[in-house]
C-alpha cells in the first residue's frame, strides 16, 4: 500500500551520522561495526531503498539545526549563522539526490499529484524517486525572518518554531515558556508564505499561544498521546482535540520511549517491553476514539531519528516494516477505506485542502 512517512530526519543521517542513504541499511551497519560516536551505530533502520521496498514513495524530510546559548547544555551550534549554515548544507544534500534521480522535491500540488500519479502507475517501484516535502525542526536556525523567505524560495514547506530545550522563537520538551513575540513574528510570517505549522514539540504554553496567533494549516508531524506515555513530549487529549479542530494530521512517532512509560534511556529495550507497531497503533487509535473518525492520524515515524533498532518496535527490521501496519489495523476492525487514510490518504488530504 502506498505510504507517507510525515516525519525523518535524512538529511542529519547523511551528513552528522555520515550514512550513505543510497545503500541498503546492510551495509550502512556493516560500515559502522565497531564505532561508538553514536548510541545507535550499527543499528540503522533506514534506507532510500528500503523506503522505496515499503513503498514509502512521499516523505516529510527534515533540515535541522539547534543554537544553544552559554548555559544550555544541549548540544547545538553557538551562532544562529553556525545553524544556518548547517541547514544549508543538509538542503545540498537533498539536492545532490534529486540530481541523482534518487528523491524529487514537492513544494506544491502541482508536484504532489504528477508524484503521486508516478507511485501509481503499476509499475515497479525499485527505480522510482521518492518525493520529499521539506520541513525544518527547530527554528534556531532562521537568523532573521528574511531568512524564512530564504528557505521558502528553497522549498520549505513546513516548520516546527521548537525542538528541544529552550529555542530562539519558541520553547519545546522539557522547557517551558509562553511564545516570544519574536516566535509570533514567525508564526505571521510562516501564514504569509504559506508554510504549515509543525506543532510538534511546541511547550504547553507555546503551543496554545500558537494555535491562537497562527491561523494557517496546522500537522503534528510525530507525537504520540500523553494519556498512554505521561511526558510533556507527548499530547493531551485537551491539546490532540484542539488539533482535531483546526483539521490537523498527528503522525504516530515510532521512538520506543514514547511508546513505553518509565523507559530508561540505554537501558530498556523495545523486547524486553513488548513495545511493538501495535503499540504505535494504540496511540493512533486513542486520536482516532478522541475525533470519532480516522481522518486525523497517519504516520510520522521518526526513524533514525539519533536513535535505531535498540529504540524502535522490536518486530520492525527496517522502515519497509511499516508495511505490517495495513494488517494489524485490520485487525482491530479498520476498514480498506480506514487503512488507505492512515497509511496515505489523511496527509494527502490535508496538502489538497491547505497547498494553493
Amino acid at each position: 500500500m502506498f505510504t507517507i512517512d510525515a516525519h525523518l530526519d535524512l538529511s542529519m543521517n547523511a551528513l552528522e551520522w555520515n550514512r550513505d542513504l543510497t545503500r541498503p541499511v546492510s551495509e550502512i551497519n556493516a560500515r559502522e561495526v565497531g564505532l561508538d560516536d553514536k548510541p545507535d551505530r550499527g543499528n540503522a533502520v533506514v534506507s532510500i531503498p528500503e523506503l522505496r521496498k515499503g513503498n514509502i514513495g512521499l516523505v516529510v524530510a527534515t533540515q535541522i539545526a539547534r543554537y544553544v546559548a552559554p548555559d544550555n547544555p544541549l548540544p547545538g551550534w553557538h551562532s544562529p549563522e553556525q545553524a544556518w549554515a548547517q541547514t544549508q548544507g543538509q538542503l545540498a544534500w537533498y539536492q545532490a539526490m534529486v540530481e541523482k534521480g534518487e528523491m524529487t522535491q514537492i513544494r506544491n500540488k502541482v508536484e504532489l499529484e504528477n508524484h503521486v500519479s508516478l507511485w501509481h502507475d503499476g509499475k515497479e517501484s525499485s527505480q522510482k524517486p521518492i518525493g520529499f516535502i521539506l520541513s525544518l525542526e527547530g527554528a534556531d536556525s532562521i537568523v532573521s525572518l528574511d531568512y524564512l523567505e530564504k528557505a521558502y524560495e528553497s522549498g520549505l514547506r513546513a516548520l516546527g518554531p521548537a525542538h528541544y530545550g529552550p529555542g530562539r522563537y519558541a520553547f519545546g520538551t522539557d522547557a517551558s515558556a509562553p511564545l516570544s513575540q519574536k516566535g509570533k513574528d514567525l508564526l505571521r510570517k510562516m501564514d504569509e508564505l504559506g508554510i504549515i505549522l509543525d506543532a510538534t514539540h511546541l511547550c504547553d504554553l507555546a503551543f496554545w499561544d500558537a494555535l491562537e496567533v497562527f491561523q494557517g494549516p496546522i500537522w503534528a508531524s510525530h507525537n504520540n498521546c500523553r494519556a498512554l506515555v505521561d511526558h510533556n513530549r507527548q499530547f493531551s487529549d485537551e491539546m490532540i482535540k484542539a488539533l482535531i479542530d483546526r483539521g490537523a494530521v498527528i503522525g504516530g512517532a515510532f521512538d520506543a520511549w514514547m511508546l513505553s512509560p518509565g523507559w530508561i534511556r540505554g537501558k530498556s529495550t523495545p523486547k524486553e517491553r513488548n513495545v511493538t507497531i501495535s503499540t504505535v497503533l494504540d496511540h493512533l487509535d486513542h486520536i482516532c476514539q478522541l475525533a470519532g473518525n480516522v481522518n486525523h492520524i497517519g504516520i510520522g515515524s521518526d526513524l533514525d531519528g539519533a536513535f535505531g533498532k535498540e529504540q524502535c518496535p522490536w518486530d520492525l527490521e527496517t522502515i519497509a516494516d511499516l508495511q505490517k501496519t495495513p494488517d494489524l489495523l485490520q485487525e482491530r476492525g479498520y476498514s480498506e477505506k480506514d487503512i488507505q487514510q492512515v497509511m496515505s490518504g489523511n496527509w494527502l488530504n490535508f496538502l489538497r485542502k491547505n497547498w494553493p
